[in-house]
């Protein structure tokens, strides 16, 4: 696909269009001269021994509008960006008419929506205008992941349960509208020991739930399931801070059964709910958490350097192949952070090479809350006025 975006194709149209105006020049040129081809004003062609084609001149009418046609055309590309490689005088581009577009409808809807500004939710629920706005907003926006009754499908939440990855409460709900979710399971194959430990642990999680299981199985995965409660709690409940889903209930977001858990704990996934408002800039961001199955570096080289002091911590989980700790480690020091390294804690250092990173500015003016959290601690530890500790900040996270 990279060659149909290529900068030179918009060389190619432009050297095509202007061609094209100058043909048009051309052939009006050519076809306003009147060549005389014979003297009873016909082309001397004759067809069934009395069927002339007459040499007329073009009528004026048309001549007119190919004209007018032709100077429509240079203004045109005089004053819109026709010719691809030239903005054109008036500056217009389809974002810039966009964005205000959109101003002004946010301008005329204001009103409309005012008067739900200070309502709480609960008045909001029983306000019928409201809800038919609410519901109408849905549809255009997040019906084609949901689905139009909201039930979802697989891979897509289903909203009209009680099951909620990270928080079913109005302010969490409006915190996932808003700033959007990124939901990360690593692979954890070498992390519970791999081969049948994976099935093991795949039917100790389908016993859960009181789901078909081989309890032997089963009773052989208990142990190893130990590297999952790091994120699904070591009652299998979930934990909505991290939106790590609920075990223990028969909703599986991403399909039933020993051979799709067991593709999950090998493979891992990655699901996004994209912010649907723009309210995170750059500038807004506090915390940087990256969690990119042997990409942390890369992700890292990545950020633009007018950004990096926007960032003011960084919690990564990193594999040290070939060295990459130390890269890491380096680099973050060069950006002026004071750095802190740890083994996995949540496996024996002999089986792993995964390492947590937590790097931190001196002179940190605490950390703006990016979701509802349940623990009191964690609301405490976001709240503070004063830089996290390494334990703090791991123990947020």
């Amino acid at each position: 696909m990279s060659d149909f975006i290529h900068s030179g194709w918009a060389f190619y149209v432009a050297v095509l269009t202007v061609l094209s105006v100058v043909a048009c020049l051309v052939l009006l040129i050519i076809a306003s001269r009147r060549k005389v081809m014979a003297s009873d004003n016909s082309t001397g062609h004759v067809w069934d021994e009395d069927l002339r084609e007459l040499n007329n001149p073009l009528p004026r009418w048309w001549m007119g509008l190919f004209v007018l046609t032709v100077i429509f055309a240079v203004v045109y590309l005089a004053l819109y960006p026709g010719l691809a490689v030239v903005d054109g005088s008036l500056k217009w581009t389809s974002t810039g008419q966009y964005e205000a577009e959109q101003t002004r409808a946010r301008e005329a809807m204001a009103p409309l929506y005012a008067k739900y500004a200070a309502m709480s939710a609960e008045e909001l629920a029983q306000d019928d205008d409201a809800m038919g706005i609410g519901q109408r907003l849905f549809i255009n926006n997040c019906a084609q992941c949901h689905g139009s009754d909201a039930r979802g499908s697989r891979g897509f939440p289903n909203l009209a349960d009680d099951d909620w990855l990270w928080g079913g409460d109005h302010d969490a709900i409006k915190t996932t509208i808003t700033e959007g979710r990124m939901g990360v399971m690593p692979p954890m194959a070498d992390a519970i020991g791999g081969g049948e430990n994976v099935r093991n642990v795949a039917h100790y999680v389908l016993s859960l739930s009181d789901s078909p299981h081989n309890p032997v199985f089963a009773q052989l995965g208990r142990e190893h399931f130990a590297a999952c409660a790091a994120c699904h709690g070591e009652d299998g409940k979930g934990m909505q801070a991290l939106g790590a889903p609920n075990l223990t209930d028969r909703i599986w977001l991403h399909g039933w059964g020993e051979q799709a858990i067991v593709t999950r704990v090998n493979e891992g996934i990655t699901n996004a709910m994209p912010a649907q408002a723009r309210l995170l800039t750059p500038e807004q961001i506090d915390l940087l958490k990256i969690n990119v199955e042997k990409a942390e570096h890369d992700v890292l080289l990545g950020i633009e350097a007018q950004d990096w002091p926007k960032i003011q911590q960084v919690a990564l989980e990193v594999h040290d192949i070939d060295g990459r700790l130390d890269e890491i480690t380096s680099l973050l020091e060069e950006q002026g952070f004071s750095v802190s390294v740890e083994h996995d804690w949540s496996l024996e250092k002999s089986l792993t090479t995964n390492y947590y990173v937590y790097a931190t500015r001196h002179g940190r003016k605490g950390l703006q809350p990016m979701a509802v959290l349940n623990d009191t601690r964690q609301q405490e530890l976001l709240r503070a006025k004063s830089p996290l500790s390494e334990k703090e900040l791991r123990d947020h996270l």
